[in-house]
């Protein structure tokens, strides 16, 4: 069977299969297998696939009709320009949470002047892959040190290799939030977190890749949905340097509940910014209580 060929069956059988974005994810799946790039296929879509190459996007494409994620069957998921290791152990970084990364970058470059002499630290809650911690870690262009913590061991396993192969250093710590730390308080200068917030109930309803694929654990965000906004809130300010950031990423109709969490623990300047889909995704203010 040529590439041509493969790619054409593939596509159909995922789109008898329902799968959303058959076409792509057929590509995808298809560069994965025979470790082609898109200009070599249109140079010669009638080369022959190996029979190891064939066997490979079969079983590849057998997965992917069964609903099993992408992201699972290759193994990886770009975000923010980087390749991250994901499994079943963790959520795949999703584009929507590049928002948190770029506005976190943004104000740690606005506020540079106050790590004058030290490093800029910053803690992740819910760290899972670290996806979130490392990209800021990246791209925040001014020293900087990272610890993430999460309930999972076996998701800090995958943090771990992710800052290794991507050569970002940073601390996973193993604990319930700010469990980890309670041990040896720490002073951060932003907490980052983009915690559980599906609503229990609305867990059954989620696509499958979600639902039957995802750590439950890394969706269910209690009865409302804000459970661990309330409990990141009312704790962190034995964590947070004064005049810190606390920055969330939310479900987009939570803006208004996280906020007022917020506020009513002593953070000024809130503020919302929206995803590229124009729906409210992170939520961050600035901590101004006095000790």
């Amino acid at each position: 069977m040529n590439l041509k060929e493969a790619y054409d069956s593939a596509k159909k059988r995922l789109l008898a299969a329902g799968v959303p974005d058959a076409d792509l994810d057929a590509w995808y799946l298809l560069e994965y297998a025979a470790g082609i790039s898109r200009a070599r296929y249109f140079a010669d879509p009638d080369r022959a696939m190996t029979e190891e190459q064939a066997e490979l996007y079969n079983d590849c494409i057998e997965r992917r009709s069964a609903r099993v994620p992408l992201q699972h069957i290759t193994g990886v998921q770009e975000f923010m320009g980087l390749e991250f290791e994901v499994n079943e152990d963790v959520l795949i970084p999703r584009q929507d949470t590049e928002t948190l990364v770029e506005e976190a970058v943004r104000i740690l470059q606005r506020e540079k002047s106050r790590f004058s002499g030290r490093r800029a630290r910053i803690l992740d809650l819910c760290t899972g892959s670290g996806c979130i911690l490392l990209s800021v870690l990246n791209c925040c262009g001014l020293p900087a040190e990272g610890t993430g913590t999460d309930l999972s061991e076996k998701a800090l396993v995958v943090a771990r290799r992710n800052a290794g192969k991507l050569k970002i250093p940073a601390s996973f710590v193993q604990g319930d939030l700010f469990g980890a730390l309670e041990s040896a308080p720490e002073r951060f200068d932003m907490i980052l977190s983009n915690p559980p917030y599906i609503r229990t109930e609305e867990i059954g309803r989620l696509q499958e890749e979600v639902r039957l694929h995802d750590p439950v654990m890394a969706l269910d965000g209690r009865d409302d949905g804000l459970y661990f906004y309330r409990e990141i809130t009312e704790r962190c300010g034995a964590y947070l340097n004064r005049d810190g950031y606390l920055m969330f990423e939310i479900g987009c109709d939570q803006a208004g509940d996280v906020a007022g969490l917020m506020r009513r623990q002593g953070f000024a300047d809130v503020k919302l910014k929206k995803d590229l889909a124009g729906l409210d995704r992170i939520v961050y203010g600035r901590y101004s209580k006095e000790d």
